[in-house]
């Protein structure tokens, strides 16, 4: 799997802003709600982004201990790692469309402001962008941990090859597919 780019999601994040705003947009010239998701949805958020953490911190543990060579090193679960990361990876994602459209809603909201009396949509569209963003980071850190370190060879840049002619360790991740 490829890591994550970070211009994709900046890419992402900038369409669903403008497709977040176009729809509070279009919503609010014929009087209908707010197109920005319920308060609760933070809870569910909050669960995925724990269940992440957790998976991320059980692969980063494994990672650590098999540094020392002088210990046995224990074997992963390639299943685990790849679930992991995927699962990573699509809170990334999900957190990137979340973010993007919920600003979209922020910066529409923003207009009107002054002339609203219950202002209570705009801070949900805030709380939603931060759940948003603290996804990313999740997402993000979580991929980190999921990457194999370089192997340690006696003689530099001579590790295992990849079939696609890397070295061991360069932009692979706990799950290798071998």
């Amino acid at each position: 799997m490829k890591p994550i780019n970070p211009i994709r999601l900046m890419l992402i994040g900038l369409v669903m802003a403008i497709a977040g705003w176009s729809a509070t947009v279009v919503t609010s010239r014929f009087s209908l709600a707010t197109p920005v998701l319920p308060a609760t949805a933070l809870a569910s958020m909050g669960v995925i982004v724990a269940i992440t953490l957790i998976l991320g911190i059980r692969i980063l543990r494994w990672r650590n201990s098999n540094r020392d060579a002088t210990k046995k090193k224990t074997v992963l679960n390639p299943i685990l790692a790849a679930r992991t990361l995927v699962l990573a990876q699509a809170c990334a994602y999900a957190g990137t469309v979340l973010l993007g459209w919920h600003v979209g809603i922020f910066l529409d909201q923003l207009r009107i402001w002054n002339l609203r009396s219950d202002q209570g949509i705009t801070w949900v569209a805030v709380a939603m962008a931060g759940g948003g963003l603290v996804m990313i980071v999740v997402g993000l850190l979580v991929e980190r941990f999921c990457k194999i370190p370089p192997e340690d060879t006696e003689t530099p840049g001579e590790g295992k090859r990849s079939p696609r002619g890397e070295a061991a360790g360069e932009g692979e991740y706990a799950y290798r597919g071998d």
